[in-house]
């Protein structure tokens, strides 16, 4: 059986890198701090905090967010965080635990959720359990909660957690190339690298640990978990008791995994509920971009590297391979995003071109699934690969692409407004050239709240440089006159009231570079 969580199927998620995005006056900073509008570096912070998020909540409900995804935010040694050392406390930086129970009990006040990262494969080489090995060798308590090489340590060999890096320089290596790290540090390394040393998830009191970190965040508040690199633990027996801890303290909480291919082995019911829905987001990007990618940056992305142009009839048949290989209830809960912390932003991608940004956010606004916008997409932030796509927030308005964020907000509304585009079945009904056009209507599945009868809705986009003749077939649409409620372009181009004949067949003539859905007048 597939129980997702109701909630997530009418949310819109914000994620939010917390050490870019705002600081509050009321947590205390160390100094030595990034300028807040300089160029984002690997290594340096900014100081942006919890109750800066808290503080800057009105704006995200005005924009139409019901729900948070922060990256990391237990004690790390790094701005990203994705390099923990204490699991059970929020980072010193970030204002503390006191600065999460704020944060949450704001949210929750709003109707709001929020969903943490939980970075279980590997940890930061500050990790207290790591730290007693590198103190005592071989005779640490420890040893087992980590992967060494216990030939070298019993010859008195240290584990090499601060290597030269003029002798380690081709050290990385491959997801999964452990045993190079073993052979190189004296222990197991994500991606070979000395900062994060591979749990030993094997290790029963290691699964405890991590189990009881879940919990207890659940039961500190949180509404779900996002969790890191899941495919790392190759174990789906962990993974399932992971699910049960979790929702038998929270029978709602959402668990989202990292996983950037189709994977419905891993949303059958007994793991997670979705995963980041790169896959869906290749597609909107490779079809509402088609003719204004940045071939550079897309090819610098190890990930994104695999988007390529799509016509209409492209679009049409990944949007079904996609959909199409979960279970509804899954689909539903999907979390689509187009960007993250780990991806060139949109903006960028797209050559800065306003249009396609625009159709991708409808898309995106339109389809089955939770949309999650990227921290300052909204207000087109820029940014290349990590870590140029985790610059600071610039909160001087004069910097915001006013435009842009009048668009993604009336686009949100939209969705928060008409039920269909969240709980409506979808049908292709019509592709030509760049263009597609997509029909909302009736139910998605049975746990769908549409009322029979609900209004349908005509999501209608041509990606390409000349207008394009798009015939429309759908008999659900018989007899209505349809209007656009929501349109990508800022002049008065385009369609206007256009009546379906009684068998419900439409001839559209859209223009270049549009988008728009359509409901009935």
């Amino acid at each position: 059986m597939i129980d997702t969580p109701r909630w997530v199927r009418d949310a819109v998620f914000y994620q939010i890198f917390p050490d870019r995005f705002a600081a509050s006056d009321r947590v205390p900073k160390p100094g030595h701090l990034e300028p807040w509008a300089d160029p984002p570096t690997l290594h340096g912070f900014k100081g942006g905090d919890l109750l800066g998020i808290a503080e800057h909540l009105p704006m995200l409900a005005d924009l139409g967010i019901t729900a948070l995804y922060l990256t990391p935010i237990f004690a790390s040694a790094s701005n990203h965080r994705y390099h923990t050392y204490d699991y059970l406390r929020v980072d010193p930086l970030l204002g503390g635990d006191a600065a999460l129970r704020e944060l949450i009990d704001a949210v929750h006040a709003r109707g709001m959720r929020i969903v943490l990262d939980g970075v279980f494969n590997h940890t930061g080489r500050g990790f207290w359990a790591f730290h007693h090995i590198l103190e005592n060798g071989n005779g640490s308590p420890y040893l087992d909660w980590f992967r060494e090489d216990r030939v070298a340590l019993a010859a008195g060999k240290q584990l090499l957690a601060y290597p030269d890096t003029g002798r380690t320089a081709n050290a990385p290596g491959q997801p999964g190339e452990d045993a190079s790290s073993l052979d190189r540090l004296g222990y197991q390394a994500w991606w070979g690298l000395p900062a994060l040393p591979k749990l030993n998830t094997d290790y029963q009191p290691v699964r405890d640990y991590l189990l009881n970190v879940a919990e207890h965040w659940i039961r500190f508040g949180i509404d779900g978990w996002r969790l890191d690199v899941p495919e790392e633990i190759a174990d789906p027996p962990f993974w399932q008791a992971f699910r049960t801890r979790v929702r038998a303290v929270n029978p709602d909480a959402y668990l989202v995994g990292e996983i950037w291919r189709v994977a419905p082995e891993w949303l059958a019911g007994d793991r997670f509920d979705a995963v980041m829905n790169y896959p869906l987001a290749e597609a909107i990007l490779g079809f509402a971009g088609a003719h204004h990618l940045d071939d550079a940056v897309v090819r610098s992305h190890h990930e994104y590297s695999q988007i390529r142009r799509l016509s209409g009839e492209e679009m049409a048949e990944r949007i079904g391979a996609v959909l199409g290989a979960y279970a509804p209830e899954t689909t539903a809960v999907q979390l689509n995003l187009l960007d993250s912390h780990d991806t060139p932003r949109i903006r960028t991608l797209f050559s800065r071109d306003e249009a396609a940004v625009r159709m991708a956010f409808l898309l995106q606004a339109s389809l089955p699934g939770a949309p999650c916008v990227y921290y300052g997409d909204e207000i087109g932030l820029e940014g290349a690969n990590d870590p140029d796509c985790r610059r600071a927030f610039p909160w001087d308005e004069s910097a915001w692409d006013q435009p842009t964020l009048g668009f993604v907000r009336a686009a949100l509304r939209l969705r928060h407004d008409v039920g269909v585009l969240r709980g409506g079945g979808l049908r292709i009904v019509g592709t030509s050239g760049d263009a597609v056009a997509i029909l909302r209507s009736g139910r998605w599945d049975e746990a769908s709240d549409i009322a029979d009868g609900a209004p349908p809705a005509l999501v209608v986009v041509n990606a390409g440089e000349g207008a394009v003749a798009l015939p429309v077939q759908a008999a659900e649409l018989a007899g209505m006159r349809l209007a656009p409620s929501l349109v990508t372009a800022d002049s008065d181009e385009g369609l206007g009231p256009t009546a379906v004949d009684g068998a419900g067949r439409l001839d559209l003539v859209l223009p270049a570079r549009y988008g728009a859905v359509l409901l009935p007048a």
